[in-house]
């Protein structure tokens, strides 16, 4: 791949991934195939101007020529709002993670005997242990509206069970995801809980 299309796949995927859309969604907001968005993706196809604008203006980028001897300048301002927008993103993520574990520490009674609860605490507790992004919002919100779902239920355990599976495939789809992360994406120490993740209620595995 030529190190410049290579620049150009990182950026377009990097911009997809922060807006969190799909390349199918990006596909038909840009009215490009799916197909040739991973091939652009993967450096698999010559980038042809249309393509490049198409994508640009859903994603919110601009296409500039700029002097050569301006490259570097307008690589750090880039790299400056980039770090902006990584800390905004890395906050959302960890707010979403807060609300779940106050979701969990607030379940009534009758929701924490649930076979599983263990479980969705522990891999809970792994996930703390990586940097999250503005990509990992969507999982942890999912399993958010799990639980909230389950704290609605007053009397029907089956309907609670599902909604306990939902939220523990959601956090487990996470974990794996930042555990199989690229190397550069390294473990940080855990993150101090504002709810405490009590083993106490491991019994109910």
């Amino acid at each position: 791949m030529i190190k410049a299309t290579e620049d150009l796949a990182k950026v377009l995927r990097s911009a997809r991934t922060s807006k969190r859309l799909s390349q199918r969604e990006l596909s038909e907001r840009a009215g490009l195939p799916q197909a040739h968005i991973s091939k652009i993706e993967n450096g698999a196809v010559d980038l042809r101007v249309s393509s490049l604008v198409a994508l640009a203006r859903v994603l919110d980028l601009e296409l500039t020529l700029v002097p050569r001897k301006a490259v570097p300048a307008v690589q750090s301002i880039v790299r400056s709002g980039e770090l902006a927008i990584d800390r905004a993103s890395s906050q959302e993520a960890l707010e979403e993670l807060r609300r779940l574990r106050k979701s969990i520490e607030t379940l009534p009674p009758s929701a924490r005997l649930e076979g599983g609860l263990a479980q969705l605490k522990r891999r809970l507790q792994e996930v703390e242990r990586f940097p999250l992004a503005a990509q990992h919002v969507p999982t942890l919100k999912r399993a958010n509206q799990a639980l909230r779902a389950l704290k609605a239920q007053k009397a029907n355990s089956a309907k609670r069970q599902t909604d306990l599976r939902t939220a523990l495939s959601a956090v487990e789809v996470l974990r794996n995801e930042l555990l199989h992360a690229p190397a550069t994406t390294s473990r940080t120490e855990p993150a101090r809980p504002a709810y405490s993740l009590e083993d106490e209620d491991d019994s109910d595995a």
